[in-house]
């Protein structure tokens, strides 16, 4: 076996226009410059390995539309990540949307319960008035399914005997 010279460097010139310092082979060149080719050809099959294909092989992301859904995709992720499924970073990605998304869950339940305590005490207030303008009317009735006042006697509830102090007696 003969031993090359040290100072064997390939004779092309880089992009940079300065000596490509790679060391040569039989002909002179180093390998990318004898088949400049195959470095595109070597970097797509790189880039098809470090291809994240969780995505298409891993079951897709349910539908986050409550709280506990949520939580669930948390604890589908932690699992995912401690079984080599997801990549730490994938799933350091995912906390912030997750987060975000919980917080708008969370904003639009209170809204839509701040709307129906409006439209309950609007529904109040009608009542009231109409109680005030017509005092003879016995019973006046919610529209829609919330509960009407009750305006009928009461009796105390008794349980072996005993009479409930905690409802107030009407006589």
């Amino acid at each position: 076996m003969t031993r090359k010279p040290h100072n064997s460097r390939c004779k092309s010139l880089a992009k940079s226009g300065k000596p490509c310092r790679a060391a040569a082979t039989e002909g002179g060149l180093c390998f990318f410059h004898a088949n400049p080719n195959k470095a595109s050809e070597l970097g797509r099959i790189g880039g098809r390995s470090k291809h994240n294909s969780a995505a298409e092989d891993g079951d897709p992301l349910p539908t986050v539309d409550n709280a506990v859904a949520v939580r669930n995709v948390v604890a589908r992720l932690i699992a995912e990540i401690h079984a080599g499924k997801v990549h730490p970073r994938v799933a350091a990605g995912l906390a912030p949307l997750l987060n975000l998304q919980l917080r708008a869950i969370e904003t639009a339940d209170l809204e839509l319960r701040i709307v129906k305590v409006e439209k309950t005490l609007a529904e109040m207030e009608r009542l009231r008035k109409r109680s005030v303008e017509d005092p003879t009317d016995p019973k006046p009735e919610f529209a829609g399914d919330e509960i009407a006042p009750s305006y009928e006697r009461r009796e105390p509830i008794k349980a072996d005997g005993l009479v409930d102090t905690r409802t107030p007696r009407i006589s």
